[in-house]
């Protein structure tokens, strides 16, 4: 995938911020590396350095047993901000979350290239071995790339109960290279030491913008290399929820999120929620964000209308953590 100028990497990089992160947006002359933040846990929370792991974990109040969730952010890497006020909300819920870093802090790769899934595995092992945390009642939860990952993370883990993915996708795609722009030659993810298949790039569009190089999932002549790039979403178990908004910018998540809905149910897989909000783009998912908050005008850089992402989140929030209630509830006796 080629960028052709200084703006189209800035599209890609307003566009790539996993749903939460408040990159500073800076004039075309400036665009190049986003900040990457590696927020302190806060009061609630702790910083996690062992088992192969980095992150900050927020466990519920009391002693439970309470449901774990390991939250994963997007192409912002590190620990973003977006993500850690969707873990505190969370937390405020009765949740133990695990916000775990997998590039872009210490002790994690630079990029969002080749990202072995067992780092997942790791993050839902420690969580379920946390004290008040029920091992049998983890869920997965993520955005942007972070939903990418969230879903190949659930084919590989039958023992996760639920699974909310933002602005998903229905097939797995190329890595994020800041250091190159953002293109990169290889998958974003490894599995037992193995690239994934990826699903190619289309050519940009300076019409469309960034959704254009992602097209080709769309395509019926590229409908082969789709499968090959699939997320095998019938291999999950866990009840599986799908936010988007039908006018985002970034990428057709709508469509890849009906696509993976009727996968899995011609395939057998697990039942597949679609959450989709007509006037919404990339920042559709996550807690509400109140009309005095200094991010609040900017709810519409990618999509749809600042209303119309408020009103989705507005909506939406409540109906995902009644799902990770419903799904995470302890088993009746």
């Amino acid at each position: 995938m080629r960028w052709k100028n200084g703006l189209a990497i800035g599209a890609l990089i307003a566009a790539l911020i996993g749903g939460a992160a408040l990159f500073r947006l800076a004039a075309p002359e400036n665009y190049g590396l986003p900040e990457i933040e590696v927020l302190d846990p806060g009061a609630t929370g702790v910083r996690v350095e062992e088992a192969g792991l980095f992150g900050n974990y927020f466990p519920a109040e009391g002693d439970g047993p309470h449901a774990g969730i390991l939250l994963l952010g997007g192409s912002e890497g590190g620990l973003g901000r977006g993500a850690h006020h969707m873990a505190l909300a969370l937390q405020a819920e009765g949740f133990s979350v695990l916000q775990l870093a997998y590039f872009g802090a210490p002790g994690t790769p630079d990029s969002l290239v080749r990202i072995p899934l067992e780092v997942f595995d790791r993050g839902l092992d420690w969580l379920g071995s946390q004290p008040g945390v029920d091992p049998q009642r983890l869920a997965l939860l993520g955005a942007s790339k972070g939903a990418e990952a969230v879903l190949l993370v659930a084919t590989r883990r039958p023992d996760v109960r639920a699974a909310v993915a933002g602005m998903p996708t229905s097939v797995v795609w190329n890595g994020i290279n800041w250091a190159e722009g953002g293109q990169s030659d290889f998958s974003s993810w490894t599995a037992n030491g193995a690239e994934l298949p990826t699903m190619p790039f289309s050519s940009w569009s300076q019409a469309e913008g960034t959704i254009s190089v992602y097209r080709s999932v769309e395509d019926p002549a590229q409908s082969a290399a789709a499968e090959r790039a699939a997320i095998p979403i019938e291999r999950a178990r866990a009840a599986t929820m799908l936010v988007c908004g039908e006018a985002e910018t970034m990428w057709p998540a709508c469509p890849m999120s009906r696509t993976l809905q009727a996968r899995a149910s011609a395939r057998g897989g697990p039942p597949v929620q679609v959450l989709a909000y007509a006037d919404a783009g990339h920042l559709v998912f996550g807690p509400p964000i109140p009309p005095d908050n200094a991010f609040y005008p900017r709810l519409a850089m990618l999509g749809g209308s600042v209303e119309g992402n408020a009103n989705a989140r507005t909506e939406s929030w409540p109906l995902v953590l009644a799902f990770l209630r419903e799904n995470t509830a302890p088993p009746q006796t």
